[in-house]
């Protein structure tokens, strides 16, 4: 299995402009371009297969190109459904530091380098008159019209600004090209309109001896048809100040069995041979979620590094086990940022904190579930009615941890 066929069993090509003539020149290094807009200042996981097909292509010897969008965030790719917010200059300087440091972190070797550019360096300096007469000329309004991104908007309305938007990406790929020899673009599905319009631009400005690839990858979805890349209805961010480790994590663990595999073809490096046998492995034995835990380590390791990946399993495991003494404090408080908080200035009776912290609507319930063995403090199982939670015995002279059965916790924060 050549590369094309394994990119092609991960699920990773959907489209390509020139299928055989790609067949032959991916056999020679080249420089593969990916774009990037500064929409945030942190890319999710929605851009890690894009990131990560980069780094694939790296890794066999080609040169990957990471733009990003300073001068096309400041105008908005066209969604299926209404126009963007447009942003500042300085938002957008503001949000590439920040997807700049990422792509490095992820692509960035010794001996595989990777060229990272904004393209507000070259498209700021065209003029309106040089855009109508250099790039505007070379594309047909119908032509454009009937791209599926634009046609799916008429109904609705779409600005002239937004409609230009594939102009300027053709522009990008046309630079690309000519400054920096890159020869293919890679992108989602739904950039497939404006891959082909960069290659017919550049065929149109160059001549028909410029020969240039366009491949789409579909993008990923939960077979579920929730939206990939959400975890409680919150983006799951490359940004440690964003999501951190642990949460990370905890994502891919929780990935259904009907994902995992897809999932693992598209964003792994294990070889073909290995996702092969996690396959196997989630269908025998589908409880231990092994294929889950497998992927979690892989890519938290690659986007926190091995520290983030270490946190990220240790507050697993103490949240399994109860042993919230071994955590520092800042991990506890990533462990239990869903949990209820209540700030308690006293000692209290158990029994008063967990009606205060919420974990029972009565003192009368809260004396059943302590009686019936249901509650642990700081991992310790409590069935004394007259236990006192006092500030001295909390876990760092600052919290102390009420757990009600196997999932519920609760936490006094002692002020």
């Amino acid at each position: 299995m050549n590369f094309l066929e394994e990119l092609t069993w991960r699920g990773l090509i959907k489209d390509v402009t020139d299928l055989e003539g790609l067949k032959e020149r991916i056999k020679k290094p080249m420089s593969v371009y990916c774009g990037f807009d500064p929409t945030a200042d942190s890319l999710h996981i929605g851009s890690l297969q894009q990131l990560l097909l980069l780094k694939r292509y790296q890794q066999q010897g080609h040169h990957p190109i990471a733009l990003i969008g300073g001068a096309t965030g400041m105008i908005g790719d066209p969604r299926p459904t209404t126009e963007r917010s447009l942003q500042t200059l300085d938002e957008i300087n503001q949000n590439i530091v920040g997807i700049s440091g990422q792509i490095r972190s992820i692509l960035c070797s010794s001996d595989l380098p990777v060229t990272i550019v904004n393209n507000y360096d070259w498209l700021s300096k065209i003029d309106i008159l040089t855009f109508l007469r250099d790039f505007g000329k070379h594309f047909n309004v119908n032509y454009m019209i009937a791209k599926d991104i634009v046609s799916s908007r008429l109904a609705t309305g779409i600005s002239f600004t937004e409609f230009t938007y594939t102009i300027l990406q053709a522009a990008d790929w046309l630079h690309l090209y000519q400054n920096h020899d890159c020869e293919m673009q890679i992108g989602g599905s739904d950039q497939w309109g404006n891959l082909t319009s960069g290659s017919e631009l550049i065929r149109k400005v160059v001549g028909n001896q410029a020969k240039v690839f366009g491949v789409t990858s579909p993008l990923i979805t939960n077979s579920d048809g929730s939206k990939f890349g959400k975890s409680e209805g919150k983006n799951i961010w490359l940004d440690p100040t964003k999501t951190d480790s642990y949460e990370f994590y905890q994502y891919w663990v929780n990935v259904s069995d009907s994902d995992i595999i897809d999932f693992m073809k598209r964003l792994s490096f294990l070889s073909v041979e290995e996702i092969m046998t996690w396959e196997k492995v989630t269908l025998e034995s589908p409880h231990l979620r092994g294929a889950q835990k497998a992927l979690a380590e892989e890519l938290t390791e690659l986007v926190f590094n091995p520290e983030g990946l270490i946190s990220a399993k240790k507050i697993t495991d103490v949240l399994f086990s109860g042993q919230f003494d071994q955590l520092s404090l800042a991990e506890l408080q990533v462990a239990l940022a869903d949990a209820s908080f209540a700030e308690l200035s006293e000692d209290a009776l158990l029994i008063d904190c967990l009606v205060v912290a919420g974990g029972a609507k009565s003192k009368r319930e809260a004396r059943d579930l302590i009686s019936g063995g249901s509650v642990l403090v700081n991992g310790q199982k409590i069935t004394d009615l007259e236990f006192v939670v006092q500030k001295e015995n909390a876990l760092h002279k600052s919290m102390t941890v009420i757990r009600k059965g196997k999932k519920y916790y609760f936490v006094i924060q002692h002020v």
